[in-house]
């Protein structure tokens, strides 16, 4: 009966959108998750786009989810919802639903995991089953050291070969106090990126 709710309550919220641009968010475990509220508030307030949050388990230490004024899914809502070959799967459903993904921030681990075809969580499942002629955009966030390590350029390259598009991360004091190039790219960067999808929609819905 349980997995029967999360079923019903996932096809309300994902039918009930309001919005004719579907984007995603992904959120991974960066202290750079602080800014989802900001992300999510600002993504809200482009005209016509709805918004859907995917947090990974490490990335909820970093916000408060009763600032995110959207629905956010996490990996305990895939496996509640799917008990039977008739029930919807969570990261199906989500990839179906979006017009556009954005993970943001993305921490090295996850960059990793992508970069390698890993998907142990909801959100690198929806990555791996993500319809690559759809945008996904992707901001890279962590330590300078890490940013500098021989294998992240490698992993971001990956990235890039598969079709999705890298927001560049900028150089400034971390809160951890290094200084340098790492930090997750300025929201208002972020929903600028977002914007020229939403109008390249448009001019394509008008020809038609």
């Amino acid at each position: 009966m349980q997995a029967e709710d999360h079923a019903s309550c996932l096809q309300t919220d994902l039918v009930k959108s309001c919005g004719t641009f579907r984007v995603l968010v992904g959120v991974t475990g960066s202290v750079a998750a602080l800014k989802l509220p900001h992300l999510v508030s600002q993504l809200l307030q482009l005209s016509g786009v709805d918004v859907r949050v995917i947090t990974t388990e490490h990335a909820k230490h970093f916000y408060n989810p009763a600032e995110v004024s959207v629905k956010i899914y996490s990996d305990k809502d895939e496996w509640e919802m799917w008990t039977q070959r008739s029930d919807p799967v969570l990261h199906i459903e989500l990839r179906r639903w979006a017009d556009l993904l954005v993970i943001a921030p993305l921490d090295a681990n996850t960059l990793g995991k992508i970069a390698n075809g890993i998907c142990d969580n909801l959100l690198t499942c929806v990555v791996r089953a993500w319809d690559t002629t759809r945008p996904l955009l992707f901001c890279p966030a962590m330590n300078t050291a890490m940013w500098q390590h021989p294998i992240t350029a490698q992993q971001v390259s990956s990235l890039k070969e598969f079709g999705y598009v890298e927001i560049p991360c900028i150089s400034k004091k971390l809160v951890c106090g290094d200084e340098g190039k790492g930090a997750m790219a300025e929201v208002s960067t972020i929903v600028s990126v977002v914007k020229q999808y939403l109008q390249a929609q448009d001019e394509s819905s008008e020809k038609t």
